[in-house]
Parts: C-alpha cells; sequence; structure tokens
C-alpha cells in the first residue's frame, strides 16, 4: 500500500508539473505572438498554403532555416507539455498523437485569428502548417518513450501479492493443524477411547 500510495502521489505531481509548465510556456507563446509591432509596413496575409514556405526558400538556405525553424518551434513544446498535463500512460500512440497536435493546430488558429487585430501581425496559414506539425513531431521524439519509461518504473515499484498457500501441501503451521485436531486425539496415534459410564443399580 505505501508503494502504491508514493506511486500515485509522484503522478499527481508529474502532472501538476505539466499544467504549471504548459501555463508558461503558452504565456510565452503570447508574449511573442501578441505583441503589436511598430513597423513601417507589413506584408499581405496569406491565405494560399505552402506560399509562404516556398517565399523563405526562395531567400537561401540560412534565411529559409531560420524562417522555418522559428515556425516549427514555436508551439513544438505543445507535444510533450499537453501529453504530460493529461497525466495518461496507457493510451493508443495513435490517438495521442492525433489529440495532441489537433489541440496545438486549435491554438495556432486562435494564435493567427487574434493577430488580425494586432498593429503589425499578419495572419498565415503556413504559420498553422509549421505549428502543428512542430508539435506532431516533438510528440513522436519523446512522448512514447518517456511513456515506456514511466511504466516500466510504475511495474518495478509494485510489489506482487504473496500467493495463497495451496490446500492440503503441508504447508499449514502445526498451531493450526492442532486447533483442526477433532477433540480426543492426540497426534497422529488415533481416537482415544472413551468408557461408557455404567450405572449403578440401587
Amino acid at each position: 500500500m505505501q508503494r502504491q500510495g508514493s506511486g500515485g502521489s509522484a503522478a499527481f505531481r508529474f502532472r501538476v508539473a505539466g499544467v504549471v509548465l504548459l501555463l508558461v510556456h503558452l504565456l510565452l507563446v503570447a508574449w511573442l505572438t501578441l505583441r503589436p509591432l511598430d513597423v513601417v509596413w507589413v506584408t499581405a496575409a496569406n491565405f494560399e498554403p505552402l506560399a509562404g514556405i516556398k517565399a523563405d526558400l526562395a531567400l537561401g538556405p540560412l534565411q529559409a532555416a531560420r524562417r522555418i525553424g522559428a515556425g516549427l518551434l514555436l508551439l513544438a513544446p505543445l507535444g510533450v507539455l499537453l501529453p504530460m498535463a493529461g497525466g495518461r500512460l496507457t493510451v493508443s500512440p495513435l490517438a495521442s498523437l492525433t489529440r495532441t497536435m489537433a489541440a496545438g493546430a486549435f491554438i495556432s488558429l486562435a494564435i493567427e485569428l487574434l493577430q488580425t487585430g494586432i498593429p503589425g501581425r499578419v495572419v498565415d496559414v503556413d504559420s498553422l502548417l509549421l505549428n502543428t506539425v512542430g508539435v506532431g513531431i516533438a510528440h513522436l521524439l519523446f512522448v512514447p518513450v518517456g511513456r515506456a519509461r514511466l511504466r516500466r518504473r510504475r511495474g518495478r515499484g509494485r510489489k506482487p501479492a504473496a500467493a495463497p498457500a495451496p490446500r492440503g501441501t503441508g504447508a499449514e503451521p502445526p498451531q493450526a493443524l492442532r486447533e483442526k485436531a477433532p477433540q480426543g486425539t492426540q497426534g497422529t496415534q488415533g481416537t482415544t477411547p472413551t468408557i461408557t459410564r455404567v450405572g449403578i443399580a440401587p
């Protein structure tokens, strides 16, 4: 019981840590993406998938890597923090990946919609695509391995229950055998004979 209690408290602390880190990351993302920008001009909104990525590739390998990498990394920690906050260890890998990427896409879409009313910010559908792909990559790289390790650690922490002794194998203690022996017996020597009382005539 002590082992199970300590394992449950460890799982609770792990989940609380995931929730706290998730909130911190979301606050950081909001600060990076929802601040007004003091710029002279802004590009037009991009609603054509992959058009922004093609434009980044045309700028050269270094510039393209910086821009595309920033889009992939912005929400990538959600791929780990969302399952961590959920606290599930036994779940279908495909279902976990699908839910995590869907949540990442929803958060990215919310950011893009909020940016429409912020000076200096424009909507870019490629940012939504890169953010979602980054969440999926981080999930695939870390979550299945982490869950497998936690399951093995939990399995080692559980103490197996002792199997009951089979009946009739001589495993019962001598005291129990003595208590079960019928009255008027001594060990294995058989039943002690009793003499019937004979009434005395008056």
